[in-house]
């Protein structure tokens, strides 16, 4: 690293690895601690982010930190304003990434299907890249292994009712688990009605596990395949664009004792998804939004609507 004029085998104070290896497998390089902030906020002088931190607001902290890793943050500190050993205690541990499991069990015995999306882009004149997305896609070589663990979900899962109808609404690689549920349901041979609302930008390169969706159209599994890809016309299109087209058949399977999941992003989808359920169940219901919310709470308590957003 220039910033220390170090290399990738030099040996790191109080820890038995060296520095690439520190940097590769034990720290998170991506996303800086908060003390890592306000560290180089002091060293550097930086009046934009020290008028950052200095209103607390988190908000903006984290607008002024999107398209920035820790390298940026080393860049503004003079050369040996802070030591090596100084540099790594002030790193987190790097976390696990979780997945969505996308196979079930029933049809691939003794195997795990997942659905990842690489993340790569530019920000502030430098290539980025997803720490976990780019690991598995780059440098987990054909016949190589990579470390994982199992975490169940339980409130996140097929109905047990093998009659009840199944709404599943997944945009992007929150399809992952609705793939699951349907080869679940298929194994099982459940007869419930299925309807998933899946979209993405484009049709023609982002339409995942278009095959195997439009099998099981034509096998009768998937009752309704309702799509919304945002970038193929003028006006963009979202899936709750598709709910609110279709709130009448929607709120249908609901009275009739339909269980509905949602997956994927939580910070613009979910949130848009849950007002568009909301507006939904007012109107094709007949009743106030303060109803509708007490009839969404209700589909929670009675695990009829769960959420795995992230």
């Amino acid at each position: 690293m220039n910033q220390f004029g170090a290399c990738a085998h030099v040996p790191v104070a109080g820890h038995d690895k060296p520095l690439g290896t520190l940097l590769t497998e034990a720290f998170e390089i991506s996303t800086p601690s908060r003390e890592l902030i306000a560290e180089v906020a002091r060293l550097s002088g930086d009046a934009e982010l020290n008028h950052v931190l200095e209103n607390g607001d988190r908000q903006a902290l984290d607008a002024w930190l999107r398209g920035r890793d820790i390298l940026d943050l080393l860049g503004m500190m003079p050369k040996d304003a802070m030591s090596l050993p100084d540099f790594i205690s002030l790193l987190k541990p790097l976390q696990h990434r979780a997945y969505s499991i996308a196979s079930s069990p029933k049809e691939h015995p003794g195997s795990i299907h997942l659905t990842v999306a690489t993340i790569r882009y530019q920000s502030h004149g430098r290539a980025r890249q997803g720490v976990a997305s780019t690991f598995l896609a780059d440098r987990v070589g054909e016949g190589k292994t990579a470390p994982i663990f199992l975490s169940p979900n339980r409130a996140f899962r097929v109905p047990e009712n093998d009659a009840a109808p199944m709404i599943m609404i997944g945009p992007g690689t929150g399809v992952a688990p609705f793939r699951a549920f349907l080869q679940e349901r298929r194994a099982r041979g459940a007869k419930g009605r299925n309807w998933l609302f899946f979209g993405d930008q484009h049709r023609d390169r982002d339409f995942l596990y278009q095959d195997d969706f439009a099998a099981m159209q034509v096998s009768g599994l998937l009752t309704r395949l309702d799509l919304a890809f945002s970038r193929d016309q003028a006006e963009k299109v979202y899936v709750q664009h598709r709910m609110r087209e279709n709130a009448r058949e929607l709120f249908a399977w609901l009275e009739d004792g339909g269980y509905l999941s949602v997956c994927g992003d939580a910070t613009h989808m979910a949130t848009d998804v849950e007002q568009a359920l909301v507006e939904i169940i007012a109107s094709e219901g007949a009743m106030s939004a303060d109803d509708a919310e007490a009839y969404l709470d209700r589909l929670r308590k009675e695990k009829r609507y769960a959420r795995d957003v992230y």
